[in-house]
Order: C-alpha cells, then structure tokens, then sequence
C-alpha cells in the first residue's frame, strides 16, 4: 500500500496498482528525484539503503533530475551509467 504522502511523485500511475516488490525501481527513481523528506525516509525504512543504491546505480543519469542526482551519489555513493543499461 502506497502511502497518501508518497501519492503525489507518482501522478502518471494508478497507486492502486502500484506492487511495492514489482514496482521497486519505478517507485525508487520517483521518490527520489521528486518526493517529500517523508516520502524518502519511507522510501528507506521500505527497501533499505542497499538496495535503494543498487536500483538506482542502474538508472542512466540523463533520467535524473539534476540537483537530484549529485545528492543521491554523495549520499548512497553511487554513479549510474551515462545511458540506459539493457535489462
């Protein structure tokens, strides 16, 4: 369940949809390029610092907001690709 504070970074989905398991990178990328403090400490408390860093080491940095992305490189110590890997 995708909680109300978390709903608003994901405007293009239907959150009634949204599997927290399935839809791990999708929410991810979301929260961390346009959510709230709040929706990023649950982003955390959901996956885990780990697992957030490897998701988000595998989106290509012309995805990301750009102020986002020198964040979450110092913070997790990450450097996504220059473009977008084959999955």
């Amino acid at each position: 369940m995708i909680p109300s504070f978390v709903k608003p970074v994901l405007w293009s989905y239907d959150t009634s949809k949204i599997d927290l398991k399935k839809d791990k990178k999708t929410l991810i990328f979301q929260v961390l390029n346009f959510g709230s403090e709040k929706a990023v400490s649950w982003l955390f408390r959901v996956y885990g610092k780990d697992d957030i860093a490897y998701v988000t080491s595998t989106i290509p940095k012309t995805a990301w907001n750009k102020k986002s992305l020198v964040l979450w490189s110092l913070v997790l110590g990450i450097n996504p690709p220059a473009k977008r890997l084959l999955e």
